[in-house]
């Protein structure tokens, strides 16, 4: 039994628009999968992906708020002209400069047009094969009880882990990494981002969702009704959603 994360679940106003500008940050396709848009590499419609995780804009009424996003995406870049010209692409589709007291660093910090954080990083060795994403971030308060938990619920193996941060990346060495920061200050509203991950064909569902609730998960009620998914949170409040085996 096991778990693998397939997709960023993103909220937005117009859910649309926001696959638009996606698929055109990461040179991917936005696909209308229903009320969702679907983001992933071009060439037709393949989901699960089998290297990326992909990018799913969900629909929903409210606007995002102020508070910073405790889940976003790293951007890869190849070179410091990559990263100069993908910035300045990126404000032309609509992203603006954000400031979560990121101070000097040479990443460069953006939102997109719903105010979404994200990072375009300088080019990194270690990104060299991920693909345009190069990682998942997520905020947390201790790295190490992240890494007990993710390195239970999903199938990852992982690289590094420290009281500063855990670092989470496919078996199959492709696609971005899963990347837990300790950063202060918890929770305060509910997330606007969060990881979707997928049984193998033939695992149970229920059985993965009990798995993870003796890991330490929780379930999470937001309103969903009866759907195919259950909405549980990890052990610090991070939402996630277990989706039905494809």
């Amino acid at each position: 039994m096991a778990l693998r994360p397939v997709q960023v679940n993103i909220k937005a106003l117009d859910a649309a628009a926001v696959g638009r500008f996606w698929a055109e940050a990461l040179g991917w396709c936005a696909y209308s999968a229903g009320v969702t848009t679907y983001v992933g590499p071009g060439g037709g419609l393949v989901w699960p992906d089998p290297v990326s995780v992909c990018v799913d804009v969900v629909p929903v009424p409210e606007p995002k708020t102020a508070t910073k996003n405790r889940v976003h995406l790293d951007l890869a870049t190849t070179s410091t002209a990559h990263q100069a010209e993908l910035v300045e692409r990126l404000k032309a589709l609509g992203a603006t400069p954000a400031q979560v007291g990121q101070g000097q660093v040479p990443w460069t910090v953006l939102a997109d047009p719903e105010g979404n954080e994200f990072c375009v990083l300088e080019p990194r060795e270690v990104y060299r094969d991920t693909g345009p994403i190069a990682a998942v971030v997520v905020d947390c308060a201790d790295p190490r009880a992240m890494a007990r938990f993710w390195g239970e619920a999903i199938d990852w193996t992982l690289h590094e882990v420290s009281d500063r941060q855990a670092v989470l990346r496919s078996t199959k060495g492709g696609g971005p990494y899963l990347e837990f920061l300790r950063v202060p200050g918890g929770e305060t509203v509910p997330d606007r981002v969060h990881l979707d991950l997928l049984p193998y064909p033939g695992d149970d569902q229920a059985a993965e969702v009990q798995r993870l609730r003796a890991l330490g998960a929780t379930d999470l009620d937001l309103g969903q009704g009866d759907v195919p998914w259950t909405c549980l949170a990890d052990p610090e409040g991070h939402e996630f959603c277990v989706l039905a085996p494809s």
